[in-house]
């Protein structure tokens, strides 16, 4: 094979495919990049064996061909290089790399092609569209509260299901919830849900924009994933996912509001003192503030480092009440709103709170209080 191409659109299309990759050190197959001629485009392969990349970009044939190269070292060799036009050219099992403006070489060793895994055969049966923007305001609002113990590998995904007119994501770690919901029209039938793992969703929110169209097609082990150039596929986590409904509160008798980014900045310095294995913060209401404190009121559980505390405004007029919550499940999902103020549900201190923007939106977030002793 040999071809030309401008070196800034091949390093960004490798860049993604190295991300792809999970054996980045070992000199093995699965640490290799696929590269093949079609026509007057180069394409670009990259697996981990659960997830697929693909993707092409423009090049000037000279001689078709195709093979793979460790994307370790093809990667560093593209950074090191300045923008221009590279000539690659293969021989035997080398691969020759030279910028037409500068006079340096590179010789890659490569491995043949006809090693390299297969990619599972796209459905275009079971395909429908959404909009992008709209998916990935999903995934955002989602993906950060799923579960990373390997034991209960059925919550290390976000769970998507499509019911009438309505498509849905969850995920859970077993102590907070998300939940985001979009009404939109899809060509394709119901489904009872399947269980998407993180990795190709991050890889979706990292590459794509907020135009256009999204490509999905889902199969009983895979989801398919079609955006621009790209395509993108993946395993799909088997096992039965929670039965969310019933975490989710049908009635809440209490709330307040507060502003979102007052009450990230007052997190953000009480933590500085919070226990870091419980992550424990105690939160006071009282009518028109709340008091955000590193420790009981009574003082007990100060430690050997010492304690914070700081009161914010926020528009409450119930009882005095006190509850514990681990802070970072109530920084992440105020980190990734983007409204100014933020209420809160509750009914009492021992049961679940329910976060949502205002005004409120398709989606929302549960989080299970800590023991206040």
């Amino acid at each position: 094979m040999k071809f030309t191409c401008e070196r800034s659109v091949l390093l960004k299309e490798v860049s993604l495919a190295y991300e792809i990759i999970s054996s980045k050190n070992a000199v093995s197959i699965l640490s290799n990049v696929y590269l093949e001629i079609l026509k007057d485009e180069l394409l670009i392969k990259a697996t981990d064996l659960k997830v697929n990349f693909e993707t092409r970009v423009p090049i000037e044939v000279k001689e078709k061909g195709s093979t793979t190269v460790f994307g370790d070292k093809f990667l560093g060799i593209l950074n090191s290089i300045p923008d221009g036009e590279l000539e690659f050219e293969q021989k035997e099992n080398t691969i020759v790399i030279k910028p037409l403006a500068k006079k340096i070489k590179f010789q890659l060793r490569c491995i043949a092609s006809d090693k390299y895994p297969e990619f599972p055969a796209y459905n275009k049966d079971n395909y429908f569209e959404i909009p992008i923007k709209e998916f990935k305001e999903m995934i955002t609002q989602t993906v950060f509260a799923v579960s990373d113990d390997e034991t209960r590998y059925f919550m290390n995904g976000v769970f998507f299901k499509k019911e009438k007119e309505k498509v849905l994501m969850v995920a859970t770690d077993g102590r907070r919830l998300a939940y985001a919901e979009k009404n939109i029209m899809v060509n394709v039938d119901d489904f009872a849900g399947v269980i998407i793992p993180p990795k190709v969703l991050t890889i979706l929110m990292k590459r794509s924009g907020d135009e256009g169209m999204l490509g999905l097609s889902i199969t009983n082990k895979h989801i398919f994933i079609y955006f621009g150039f790209y395509k993108l596929s993946s395993v799909l986590i088997e096992g039965q996912f929670p039965n969310y409904q019933r975490v989710i509160p049908e009635k809440q008798e209490y709330s307040f509001i507060l502003n979102r980014l007052e009450t990230l900045e007052a997190l953000k310095r009480v933590a500085l003192l919070v226990e870091q294995k419980s992550h424990r913060v105690y939160l006071i209401l009282e009518p028109g503030k709340m008091t955000v404190s590193s420790s009981r009121e009574d003082g007990n559980d100060e430690g050997d480092i010492g304690n914070a505390k700081e009161e914010i405004p926020c528009r409450y007029d119930g009882e005095e009440i006190s509850m514990a919550l681990n802070y970072r499940y109530i920084e992440e999902p105020f980190k990734i709103m983007t409204e100014d103020e933020i209420s809160v549900h509750f009914t009492e201190a021992a049961k679940a709170i329910t976060i949502k923007p205002v005004p409120e939106k398709e989606f929302f977030h549960i989080v299970m209080p800590m023991q206040l002793e």
